[in-house]
């Protein structure tokens, strides 16, 4: 509650308006019970019809003052509570795109929308709700108690003993819903998670007509997310009778005497309905504590899973004195480079000593069968990830010395996971530059082989495309990536199965371009047809996370080792 309230500070001068409009309704309430002693002593006493006129009027007018500042305070409350949620959302959702790529390596993307939508949601109801509850109805309890404490000091302090009677029950139950409330979160993370991961992934679904199955997994996951909300639910729903229960009976005792000392005759008809008046009211606000426990339990556990983002670590840091990431004037040079996608280190490492130099204009291949650590390599030299030991050089200098930035807006890279996004095929194009020109995106497009195919679109380059690329065959969405990649004339480029969703045609056409951009950067390549990497200045082969062999393409070749069987295997079957 302290961290979140550290949200509050930019709405301050709001946050005190509603406080002082809180406070005005607290006293009125307060003052509306209390008025009800001398005015209904001075009507018994001289039974003036003008007199109830007057005293019907003055509240009514006390009630109209009172409703205007609820509004006014819960309009402010509202406002807060907006402007603070998206405070909230835009530093988390800030934080999300800082973090390194290994903290969602081990996360699913619905879990983390879970924190962005349904979390905040309930982050939201505590900032709205609790300060009007625990604040108001906290000062409508206090002035009601003085109230109390006036008309009758003696009842008071009898009443107040039964106090921890009802404050027993709330500790019970925070303890038991801020439990289930937690869980009911995780099992709505994991809802979301599934949903996000089965509604991308629905080609495959109904390609292996699996349609049956996903329905069946979403009806388990409601099942037991009705299973865990339910617990909540008693939980909840049990609270609010016990202490209708406890106020009824401590309400109902205290009223018996009350009526016993009218009959007595030793207090005013007006006191007595006043003090009662004044209890009913007291113990009203007590009870929508059952309601206020609920919601704080609810939102404590929500900002806890919330914050647990915002302190997650950012692995891949910039250095406070970083400095500028200058043109490649010699080589990239990998110096006993080893790395675990494993914080602590554990497990095998993906990666063991490599050496490796890239010249600057110089091609490198890196080829070796799935899983050897090709791509891993290639995703060091833009910081995706440091190198658990060793380091990674350009000219001389660690790769860590540099702005992060600028030594990422250095390198294009065109990946074997083809990501679009529902956007104009233009913004698609000219995502890593600002304000990209209208030559620039079609001399781009054409250098990747893709104008002719994106004129035939409705809309050209205005043409919206579906998710990931959906609208897209997979060649026109590797070609769009392409040119993506090389809009912004990067020095460093690098192609991770590049042609890997072309046919041949298309890859001839797409190779010959390709040969014209690397002529002028320094270029990493993967790939697995051996064919297209023969004339690399240097091919690294790597296996099990290990530099085999390198050379050039006849070198390896006449060595006959790993490389020369590679090259055989796939000449065969060609």
């Amino acid at each position: 509650m302290k961290r979140l309230a550290v949200y509050l500070k930019p709405y301050r001068i709001r946050f005190v308006e509603a406080l002082l409009c809180m406070i005005v309704v607290a006293a009125i309430k307060s003052g509306r019970v209390y008025l009800l002693k001398p005015g209904l002593d001075k009507l018994i006493e001289s039974r003036n019809a003008n007199l109830v006129i007057f005293f019907s009027a003055a509240l009514i007018v006390l009630t109209v003052i009172h409703a205007v500042f609820s509004y006014i305070q819960n309009y402010l409350l509202a406002y807060i509570g907006q402007r603070v949620i998206i405070d909230v959302r835009n530093e988390t959702y800030a934080h999300m795109q800082n973090l390194s790529l290994d903290y969602y390596i081990k996360r699913t993307t619905g879990a983390l929308l879970s924190r962005l939508t349904n979390d905040m949601m309930y982050v939201q109801n505590a900032i709205t709700s609790v300060p009007v509850k625990l604040i108001r109805d906290g000062l409508s309890c206090a002035g009601l108690l003085v109230v109390l404490f006036a008309l009758n000091w003696q009842w008071t302090l009898a009443s107040l003993i039964f106090f921890p009677l009802i404050m027993f029950p709330i500790k019970f139950f925070a303890r038991k819903m801020r439990k289930t409330s937690r869980q009911t979160q995780e099992k709505m993370a994991q809802i979301y998670a599934l949903l996000a991961e089965r509604i991308s992934g629905i080609k495959v679904t109904k390609a292996f007509a699996r349609e049956k199955s996903e329905i069946e997994k979403m009806e388990e996951s409601n099942r037991d997310y009705f299973n865990v909300i339910m617990r909540l639910l008693r939980a909840e729903t049990m609270q609010r009778p016990v202490l209708e229960i406890i106020t009824y009976t401590i309400s109902l005792v205290i009223g018996a005497y009350v009526i016993n000392a009218i009959f007595r005759e030793t207090v005013s008809v007006g006191t007595a309905v006043a003090y009662l008046a004044a209890l009913i009211n007291f113990y009203a606000p007590i009870k929508s504590l059952a309601d206020l426990n609920k919601i704080l339990q609810s939102s404590l556990s929500a900002s806890e899973r919330i914050f647990r983002v915002l302190d997650a670590e950012i692995t891949v840091k910039e250095k406070p004195a970083a400095k500028d990431f200058p043109d490649l004037k010699n080589s990239i040079s990998f110096e006993n480079v080893s790395f675990s996608y494993f914080a602590d280190g554990a497990g095998d490492r993906a990666l063991k000593n490599i050496n490796l130099q890239i010249k600057k204009g110089s091609i490198c291949a890196l080829v070796g069968s799935s899983g050897g650590g090709k791509t891993t390599i290639a995703n060091l030299i833009p910081r995706f990830f440091d190198p658990t030991e060793g380091r990674i050089m350009i000219d001389g200098a660690d790769i860590r010395d540099f702005k992060l930035a600028q030594l990422r807006r250095s390198i294009g890279i065109v990946s074997q996971d083809i990501m679009l996004f529902r956007d104009s095929v233009r913004n698609n194009i000219s995502y890593g530059v600002d304000n990209a020109s209208e030559e620039d995106v079609i001399r781009t497009s054409k250098l990747a082989n893709a104008y002719d195919f994106i004129k035939e679109m409705p809309l050209g380059f205005d043409t919206i495309i579906g998710e990931r690329g959906a609208t897209l065959s997979g060649g026109q969405a590797q070609r769009i990536c392409i040119a993506r990649a090389v809009i912004m004339d990067p020095p460093i480029l690098i192609l991770d199965e590049a042609t890997s969703a072309l046919d041949t045609e298309s890859e001839m056409q797409i190779q010959k371009a390709l040969d014209a951009i690397v002529t002028t950067r320094t270029t990493v390549v993967i790939a697995h047809r051996l064919s297209t990497v023969r004339r690399a200045d240097n091919i690294a082969v790597i296996s099990s996370g290990e530099v085999v062999e390198s050379g050039r393409h006849d070198e390896l070749l006449k060595k006959n080792g790993y490389y020369s069987r590679l090259y055989n295997i796939q000449f065969k079957i060609q």
